[in-house]
């Protein structure tokens, strides 16, 4: 059976099917990476032992007939901020270096007893603060449309790896837009869930109140299956699931500024698409997200900076020039403004509530703009910082609002399109979804 470039929920049904080994499965994404131009950029390191020997136990469960689920012997990737017992987890950042841990992060540890094969772990942006996924301090992942721009971050190396054939699946995190960027530019699905959703336990932390986990895969089917078993929640069932009287809202208000020609374009080719097969679609305006977006600067860097403080300032020349000054931007922000950014917050987010109530789902460009070039990244610090907050400017939105949401491939290259469900509404937005990726083709 040709295993590359399938979805989760194919090679798990070829393997119940007894057409696939998952042996030779996880032996196959093992040696491609290791052959591969670009294997050593997107994984940051391999966990050939313990996925052949996951591997093994699923080939005898399936020989015997007493697989655990669907997914029991597929191999998948972790980006390295995810604890994995007896291996290095170091989120990127030479101040974590050698840091092994002694347990599994909860939602590996729960895909790991649905048979999930542990591939290795992917790079990342240095502790997960940038959208971009340049990381000069370990590897930059490339690009799968442009091998000399970005992959976007954090989750770089997670969407490197399926983008490039190197997982089937991968898991990430997102925190501002760190699975939904590097989705986007990369062709892929990717799914931020609702902050609460799925445990933290075992996370390396950015901003834990913002902090979520997310796959990255080919289809919106391997979304759900792979947020029920990190979850360890029976899947949503995507039959039947339709766009004729789906009401869609088409925001306008800060995300639609400043598109580059292609994503414009392909934005309002997946409405128009979207729309023929049933969708409606209303444009919507909500002016407070500008105000929004606005209290970022204070509430990221300022949970950033107070979570890690004292390893930064212990070995702050260990650190990106431009990541270490993103978390001291929280350094002289006052408790007082802190707690007024967050109050106003959830002002702000209960007006959305009550605006968007009557609508499935909430529409935007993924990102404002198409994956950076490094080499420009690396020579110029201005433009480091317009990029990365470009990048971030549309997927902030759903992190802000505390929103469950969904970027799509939208058959442009580096071009995505998202939709914002209700907080905890994951399942609701998965059928929408799965219904537009039909649409979209």
């Amino acid at each position: 059976m040709k295993w590359h470039g399938n979805s989760i929920a194919e090679l798990g049904r070829e393997i119940g099917a007894g057409h696939l080994d998952p042996v030779d499965l996880t032996e196959a994404f093992l040696d491609a990476t290791e052959a591969h131009e670009f294997g050593g950029r997107i994984y940051a390191r391999m966990t050939r032992d313990r996925a052949l020997a996951e591997a093994k136990a699923a080939s005898q469960r399936a020989k015997s007939g007493h697989r655990l689920g669907l997914l029991d012997g597929v191999p998948i990737s972790w980006k390295d901020l995810f604890d994995t017992a007896g291996t290095a987890t170091e989120a990127g950042s030479a101040l974590l270096k050698d840091r092994v841990p002694t347990l599994d992060a909860e939602v590996l540890r729960n895909a790991t007893m649905a048979g999930l094969v542990c591939l290795g772990k992917t790079h990342m942006s240095e502790l997960a603060f940038s959208g971009l996924g340049y990381n000069p301090v370990t590897a930059t992942p490339p690009c799968v449309n442009d091998h000399d721009a970005l992959a976007g971050g954090s989750s770089s190396g997670a969407a490197g790896s399926v983008a490039f054939g190197l997982a089937p699946a991968a898991i990430g995190s997102d925190t501002g837009g760190s699975v939904r960027v590097p989705a986007a530019w990369n062709d892929l699905v990717g799914l931020k869930t609702t902050s609460g959703r799925l445990s933290l336990k075992g996370v390396v932390p950015l901003c834990a109140r913002f902090d979520t986990v997310g796959p990255l895969t080919h289809t919106v089917e391997d979304a759900a299956l792979l947020m029920s078993v990190m979850e360890g929640s029976k899947p949503v069932d995507l039959r039947g699931a339709s766009l004729k009287g789906v009401r869609l809202a088409s925001l306008r208000s800060s995300v639609r500024q400043d598109l580059s020609h292609a994503i414009m374009s392909s934005y309002q080719s997946a409405c128009e698409r979207m729309q023929a097969a049933g969708a409606v679609i209303e444009a919507i305006e909500f002016p407070r997200i500008a105000e929004a977006l606005a209290l970022a600067p204070i509430l990221y860097p300022t949970e950033a900076y107070a979570t890690w403080r004292e390893v930064i300032e212990a070995n702050p020349d260990l650190m990106f020039s431009e990541i270490l000054a993103r978390f001291r931007g929280g350094a002289d922000v006052s408790a007082v403004d802190y707690i007024k950014a967050w109050q106003t917050l959830d002002d702000i987010r209960a007006e959305w509530h009550a605006a968007m109530a009557g609508f499935d789902a909430v529409l935007c460009p993924t990102t404002p703009t198409l994956p950076p070039n490094l080499e420009r990244l690396k020579e110029h610090g201005d433009y480091y910082k317009e990029a990365n907050l470009r990048a971030l400017a549309n997927t902030r939105v759903g992190n802000l609002m505390g929103l469950s949401a969904l970027t799509l491939p939208t058959g442009v290259p580096s071009c995505g399109i998202t939709l914002m469900g209700k907080p905890f509404g994951e399942e609701a937005l998965l059928r929408v979804g799965h219904a537009a990726e039909a649409a979209l083709g």
